[in-house]
């Protein structure tokens, strides 16, 4: 699994019983402490390799870092922040790779592994099924108050802790569900990566607005008119796959299209093991986890959002 079709991670089959997860990932900061950062952008990365059903065993490094503007100390701290987050995920750090660049970045090469017959993808969603979602939405916004001084710092902290929470747990728990398909929702937000599970399906997707978890501050930061760019990106890449009800505001229609960093997994389970799924993520801690909407027949390869 790798060129052919676009999914979180590649896959490549070892023996009949082992296959191996790779995947990337590294960006500019977003937040300004630097642990914090690495611990985001550690988990980040660690990501897809849950979203595949899978478990990630080692990782390496890749840094820029702008010698000339920045005190290696800084570098220091996202570096512990990265491997203290890779140590609660049971990670060995095994290397990696730094160069002198312009403007700071940091992320992981990953590598996990699962059985060949337990990858979980995007495209195997089935008529019935029940869609649960794990964290909340609304980083991106926040994450852009933040940025223009305006968030406060119970929601600085409240944003970042959501973001270096590890998908870990919510992988843990899933493996013992009959679960159909599953990714974890970044960049293209919770409408972009339903896209993406619906499309070619010869199915549809059923919305429920008011069931969405969502970061409290995300909807007061939207009126203010604080949307990253990426979120009008986002709407209008898939804007022809979605239909609104009246009743969903343009504040949540939002939302629904903010990139997110480091966010939860969408987990696509049989019907009638759904509220047992949610009652066990709930009890592991992740208590905003919510059924969130359902795969129908009607009309195909479009998500109706009421």
């Amino acid at each position: 699994m790798g060129l052919d079709k676009a999914d979180d991670a590649g896959v490549y089959r070892i023996t009949d019983d082992l296959a191996m997860i790779q995947t990337v990932d590294f960006f500019t900061p977003i937040v300004d402490d630097p642990y914090q950062f690495g611990q985001i952008a550690a988990a980040n990365a660690l990501s897809d390799i849950y979203a595949m059903g899978g478990v990630p065993k080692t990782a390496m490094n890749l840094v820029a870092f702008p010698l000339k503007k920045m005190d290696m100390s800084v570098l220091r701290e996202i570096l512990k922040g990265g491997i203290d987050k890779m140590r609660e995920a049971d990670v060995v750090l095994v290397g990696g790779h730094s160069i002198e660049d312009n403007e700071l970045k940091y992320g992981l090469s990953v590598t996990g592994f699962v059985h060949p017959d337990r990858v979980l993808t995007k495209k195997n969603i089935r008529q019935g099924d029940i869609l649960i979602l794990t964290k909340p939405l609304g980083t991106g916004i926040v994450n852009t108050a933040v940025k223009a001084g305006i968030a406060d710092a119970k929601t600085v902290e409240t944003v970042t802790r959501i973001m270096a929470a590890l998908n870990k747990d919510a992988a843990e728990v899933m493996t013992r569900y009959p679960v159909h398909a599953c990714t974890d929702i970044t960049g293209f937000g919770l409408l972009g990566h339903l896209a993406e599970m619906v499309q070619d399906s010869g199915l549809g997707l059923r919305i429920f607005a008011d069931r969405i978890p969502l970061i409290p501050e995300a909807l007061e930061y939207a009126a203010m008119g604080l949307i990253p760019a990426g979120a009008y990106r986002n709407r209008e890449f898939r804007e022809a796959m979605t239909e609104f009800s009246p009743n969903v505001s343009r504040l949540i229609q939002h939302i629904l299209f903010d990139p997110q960093t480091s966010g939860g997994l969408l987990i696509c389970v049989e019907k009638g093991k759904s509220n047992d799924l949610l009652a066990r993520l709930q009890e592991k801690g992740m208590e905003t986890s919510a059924i969130i909407g359902q795969v129908i027949e009607m009309p195909i390869e479009k998500i109706l959002i009421a």
